[in-house]
């Protein structure tokens, strides 16, 4: 059973930067693609970022030149650094598992972001 656990969240002025976390287990991480998403009071989750095994990154255009993914698998973790805050990246950010129909067949529980203005 894959499991996914999110850390890193928390309240940041605009401008500020945050580090998230995502934990994996109960997978071969190296070769899955993961991705981080996020979800805003009364809007749809929206993706962000997707790294794949290989290390391809590609991401939102909202996000791009802000945020980075990365990962390490040899701890099974991936990260998002977001730098450059801004309000409107305020939202419950999860990491997505990616299956084999390419889209996250796993969620973690998420991590709450707050951008004051």
């Amino acid at each position: 059973q894959v499991q996914l656990v999110e850390s890193g969240g928390g309240l940041v002025q605009a401008g500020g930067s945050l580090r998230l976390s995502c934990a994996v287990s109960g997978s071969i991480f190296s070769i899955v693609t993961m991705g981080w998403f996020r979800q805003a009071p009364g809007k749809q989750r929206e993706w962000v970022a997707t790294i794949t095994g290989g290390g391809i990154t590609t991401y939102a255009n909202s996000v791009r030149g802000r945020f980075t993914i990365s990962r390490d698998n040899a701890k099974n973790m991936v990260y998002l650094q977001m730098n450059s805050l801004k309000f409107e990246d305020t939202a419950v950010y999860f990491c997505g598992y990616y299956g084999p129909r390419h889209r996250p067949d796993y969620w973690g529980q998420g991590t709450q972001v707050t951008v004051s203005s």
